[in-house]
């Protein structure tokens, strides 16, 4: 679905993408990890066709982001850093105005089916500014959504969430890609990438330096070092062992 091929790109005064090589395959969640100035947003952002590349080929479902940027745009959407919500909408009004820029056939029934799927539908007719930072991400990525595009590309999406919110995006990704739609997300979280990832690509100094599964990369790792050590009950552990012993009495 998303091919990439000797990517470069570079600013004045620096070389942002050195020569970038991937692929994300249809219904894959694909991690580009690596910490802040790597290159990862300049990378999604040529793939979403918002800047050109200096050298290198990028296809979308089998479309050049250069030559036929139309075309991809018609198959993908993008979830930027930041929530691309206007507060003073509600949470409806939000997601029919995509529906109607999209050209969808029903955009009240589009909305209500992805508030519904994104569990907004008790907050639908609230102004998004009253929402909390994991509602305010959800409907950004349910308006990514309008329109069913195949390829969805997420810029750090769990950036400013608390860990409950996190954990609300995670889950919608994974309902995402088990839904068929291929992801290509940005972050610099190790256990993000771990929790969500078919496959992660390591991202540094402009160049992807590791590619694979979680265990592709773990072999990567030198062998573990054998240490004995002794286990400390959990809480829960604890727990259950009083209450065990009170029935026994």
């Amino acid at each position: 679905m998303i091919q990439v091929n000797d990517l470069r790109k570079s600013f004045p005064g620096v070389d942002v993408l050195k020569g970038v090589d991937f692929d994300v395959r249809r219904g894959e969640i694909f991690a580009l990890l690596g910490s802040n100035g790597a290159g990862k947003t300049t990378t999604i952002k040529i793939c979403s066709t918002l800047i050109k590349p200096d050298s290198g080929s990028v296809g979308v479902r089998g479309f050049d982001v250069v030559r036929e940027p139309n075309k991809v745009r018609e198959t993908i959407s993008l979830t930027g850093q930041f929530a691309a919500v206007d507060g003073m909408l509600t949470g409806r009004e939000n997601l029919v105005l995509i529906a109607r820029l999209r050209d969808v056939a029903d955009p009240k029934k589009t909305a209500g089916n992805l508030l519904e799927q994104f569990r907004l539908k008790d907050a639908a007719d609230r102004r998004a500014s009253t929402y909390s930072g994991g509602m305010t991400r959800r409907l950004d990525i349910a308006m990514s959504l309008v329109g069913t595009p195949d390829v969805i590309f997420l810029d750090e999406p769990t950036t400013g969430l608390d860990p409950e919110g996190r954990l609300d995006v995670w889950k919608t990704v994974k309902d995402l890609a088990a839904g068929g739609t291929t992801i290509l997300l940005t972050t610099q979280h190790l256990e993000e990438a771990e929790h969500l990832a078919d496959r992660i690509a390591i991202l540094h100094d402009g160049r992807i330096i590791a590619n694979g599964t979680l265990d592709d990369l773990k072999q990567l790792f030198p062998p573990a070092k054998v240490e004995y050590v002794e286990k400390q009950p959990s809480l829960e552990e604890i727990f259950l062992a009083i209450v065990g012993e009170r029935k026994g009495e």
